[in-house]
C-alpha cells in the first residue's frame, strides 16, 4: 500500500496542475493532504508532522542562494522599470545602425544584458516585446522576424549568469555557483552566435523596409560619452561585476547580489529617474515576484516529505532502472520529461519539484569516460537541462513563452506570426543541444580552466 502513495501523489499532481490551481496551493494541499492519509492507515506517526515546519525552516535556514535571488531580482527590475533597459536599447540600436537585422541584434544583446531580470520568463518575454516590438514594427521588420527574435532574447537570459535559475540549478546538480555560472557561458555564446548570424543573413537577404525616423542622437563628443557611459557602460559594467565577483570569489552571492540592488539604484539616480513612487513599484514588483518564487519552493518541501517518507525516490529509481535502458537512454529520457514539462510550468516548478526526484538518478550515472568524473558530468547535465528548459519555453504549439509573447505584442503580430519567426530559433537550439551532447566540453572546459 505504501509503495502506491508516492505515485498517486505524482498523478493527482499531473492532473491538477491543468485545474487552474496556483501550482503552491496544490503542492502543499497534497502534500499535507498524503501525510493526513498516511497518518490515518498507520503508515506514519502523528509525531511525524511536526518535522514538516522544521523542514520549512531548514530549507531557507543559511542558505546563500536565496538572498542574491531577492538581491539580483530587485536589480533587474530596478533596470527594466526606470527605463535604463529602454536607454540600453537605444544606445545598442545607433551603435548596430549600420549592421543587417540591427535591431534583432540588438535586441538579442539587451536580453543577455537583463538576464538578471530573467526570474520568469513571461515577465523577461513581456518586458521586452513592450520595449522592443513597436520599435522594429516601425522600422520594417516582419512580424514572424521581429517576433522570434524578442521570444529568443526573452529566453536567453534564464541559461546566462548571473541569471537567476542557476543558482538552483546549482543547488539541485550539487555544483558551486562560480562553475554554473562558467558552464553556460560558451553554449549560452553559441546560441546567441546561431540568432546573430540568422538576423543578419536575413538583414542582408531582404532588410527592414520601415519609415521610422531615427531618433537624434548625440552630436558632440561629450554628448556621445555621457550617451554610452549612461546606455551601455554603467549598466553592462554593473551585470560584469555582479558575475566576476561571483565567478571569481571576490564576495559572496548574497554580498553580490547587494552590490547589484545597490548599483540598481545608483543607476537610477544618475540617469535622472529616481523618484520615491517608482522606488516602491520597483520593490513591490520585487516583493511579488519573490513571494511567489518562495511560496512554490516552501510548498514543494511540503509535498516532497511525504513523497520521500513513503519511498517515492526509491520508486522512481527502481522504475527508471527496470527499464533497463542504459545511462544514455535514462539521461535522454529524463531531459525529455523535462522538455515536455517545460511546455506547461515555469522553470521554478521544474527545479524544486521535479529535479529533486531524478537529481539522485542523474548522479547514479556513469558518463565518466563521456564527460568526466562524477562532479563534472554532473555540471555538463545540469547545463544540459538549462539548455533544454530554454528550448521548450520556446518550442510551439506548447512553449508558453510564446503565449506570453503574444499578450504583449501588437495586434499587427498573430500567432502564426510567432510560430513562423520561432521555428528558426528553435532549430539552432536542438543544435546547440546536440552540440552539448556529443561535445561535453562544451560546458566543462571553461569552469575546469578557471577553477582547476
Amino acid at each position: 500500500m505504501v509503495d502506491v502513495l508516492p505515485i498517486l501523489m505524482l498523478v493527482l499532481l499531473a492532473v491538477l496542475l491543468f485545474s487552474g490551481l496556483p501550482v503552491a496551493v496544490l503542492l502543499t494541499g497534497l502534500g499535507i493532504g498524503f501525510s493526513l492519509i498516511g497518518v490515518a492507515i498507520g503508515e506514519m506517526p502523528a509525531i511525524a508532522l511536526y518535522n514538516i515546519p522544521l523542514r520549512l525552516y531548514g530549507a531557507i535556514n543559511g542558505s546563500m542562494i536565496y538572498p542574491a535571488v531577492v538581491m539580483l531580482l530587485f536589480m533587474g527590475v530596478a533596470l527594466e522599470k526606470s527605463g535604463i533597459a529602454r536607454d540600453l536599447l537605444l544606445c545598442l540600436k545607433m551603435l548596430l545602425r549600420r549592421v543587417p537585422a540591427g535591431l534583432a541584434v540588438a535586441v538579442t544583446l539587451l536580453g543577455i544584458v537583463l538576464a538578471p531580470a530573467a526570474g520568469l520568463v513571461g515577465a523577461s518575454v513581456v518586458t521586452l516585446a513592450l520595449i522592443a516590438l513597436p520599435t522594429m514594427l516601425a522600422e520594417g521588420y516582419r512580424p514572424s522576424l521581429a517576433a522570434g527574435s524578442v521570444a529568443a532574447a526573452g529566453t536567453v537570459g534564464i541559461i546566462l549568469p548571473p541569471a537567476v535559475m542557476l543558482f538552483f540549478l546549482a543547488g539541485q546538480f550539487n555544483v558551486s555557483i562560480g562553475h554554473m555560472f562558467l558552464a553556460t557561458l560558451i553554449p549560452g555564446a553559441i546560441l546567441v552566435g546561431f540568432y546573430l548570424v540568422y538576423y543578419v543573413g536575413n538583414g542582408l537577404l531582404d532588410p527592414p523596409r520601415g519609415s521610422a525616423e531615427d531618433e537624434a542622437g548625440p552630436q558632440t563628443v561629450g554628448q556621445w560619452v555621457g550617451f554610452l557611459t549612461r546606455g551601455l557602460v554603467l549598466p553592462v559594467g554593473l551585470v560584469s561585476l555582479v558575475l566576476g565577483s561571483i565567478i571569481f570569489a571576490w564576495a559572496t552571492p548574497p554580498q553580490s547580489g547587494a552590490v547589484g540592488a545597490a548599483g540598481g539604484l545608483v543607476l537610477m539616480i544618475v540617469n535622472g529617474r529616481f523618484s520615491w513612487a517608482l522606488f516602491r513599484e520597483v520593490a513591490e514588483s520585487t516583493a511579488l515576484m519573490v513571494a511567489m518564487v518562495f511560496f512554490i519552493i516552501l510548498a514543494a518541501v511540503v509535498f516532497s516529505y511525504p513523497f520521500r517518507y513513503f519511498g517515492g525516490d526509491d520508486v522512481i529509481a527502481n522504475a527508471l532502472a527496470g527499464l533497463d535502458i542504459g545511462a544514455w537512454g535514462t539521461l535522454l529520457l529524463i531531459v525529455g520529461i523535462i522538455f515536455v514539462l517545460g511546455f506547461f510550468i515555469d522553470w521554478i516548478e521544474i527545479t524544486v519539484i521535479t529535479l529533486p526526484l531524478f537529481a539522485p538518478v542523474l548522479a547514479s550515472l556513469d558518463f565518466s569516460a563521456h564527460a568526466g568524473d562524477g562532479p563534472t558530468a554532473m555540471l555538463w547535465m545540469a547545463t544540459l537541462v538549462a539548455l533544454t528548459l530554454q528550448t521548450s519555453f520556446l518550442t510551439p504549439p506548447f512553449g508558453f513563452a510564446l503565449f506570453f509573447l503574444k499578450g504583449a505584442a501588437p495586434p499587427g503580430i498573430s500567432l502564426a506570426d510567432i510560430y513562423r519567426g520561432i521555428v528558426p530559433i528553435v532549430l539552432a537550439q536542438l543544435l546547440g543541444i546536440g552540440l552539448l551532447l556529443a561535445l561535453p566540453a562544451i560546458a566543462t572546459w571553461l569552469p575546469g580552466q578557471v577553477f582547476d
